[in-house]
């Protein structure tokens, strides 16, 4: 939401914001998560006919942030992403609902941007569909024996116990490497500048 008064200006040396722009989905930096809300904010999404990639509550108790992260179900890395006017499109979708929603607070700023080349990696599904492309994966201790960070090409998801609870890769050695998902704080794709 923008305040009265107080227009963006291009040039004013902060970047615009697409619309007022661990392991698991959603994360909290600051603030407090409005559960009732977050429940719900996959499927008001999906029925806007995008895909909710990433939810971030940033801010206070009295004016929370949510920040969305959404794109095209269909788009293909390097291609066709969501653009500006369907970012606003989810935006105005749920604006209403929020405004009305008796858990939020009357003040709350919403953000929603594309997930931009480094698209973050959270649900199974995520892993499945994007196999064959360069990923890092990120953990708090040492991953398979080699680093806290590791590069490769994304094979989808290992036959691990219960299945497709391991993440496989091809890092640049050659080595095929299995990561159990719970072992990883974080997964994205690596854009080549190539």
């Amino acid at each position: 939401m923008r305040r009265p008064g107080r227009p963006f200006q291009w040039g004013s040396g902060k970047p615009p914001l697409f619309y007022s722009l661990s392991t698991g989905f959603g994360r909290v930096v600051v603030g407090k998560v409005v559960p009732e809300v977050h429940r719900e904010l996959e499927s008001r999404v999906a029925d806007l006919g995008f895909e909710l990639v990433d939810v971030e509550w940033a801010g206070s108790p009295r004016r929370p942030i949510v920040r969305l992260r959404v794109d095209r179900p269909d788009a293909v890395p390097g291609e066709s992403g969501i653009t500006v006017d369907e970012c606003a499109v989810v935006s105005r979708g749920l604006e209403e609902w929020l405004d009305g929603h008796p858990a939020m607070p009357e003040r709350y700023v919403l953000e929603v941007s594309s997930p931009g080349v480094d698209r973050p990696l959270r649900r199974d599904r995520d892993f499945a569909r994007f196999a064959g492309e360069r990923v890092a994966v990120k953990g708090p201790e040492v991953l398979a024996g080699r680093a806290t960070r590791l590069e490769g090409e994304l094979l989808g998801l290992g036959a691990g116990e219960p299945e497709g609870r391991s993440v496989r890769l091809r890092l640049d050695n050659g080595d095929e490497v299995d990561i159990p998902r719970e072992r990883i704080s974080g997964a994205h794709l690596v854009f080549s500048w190539d």
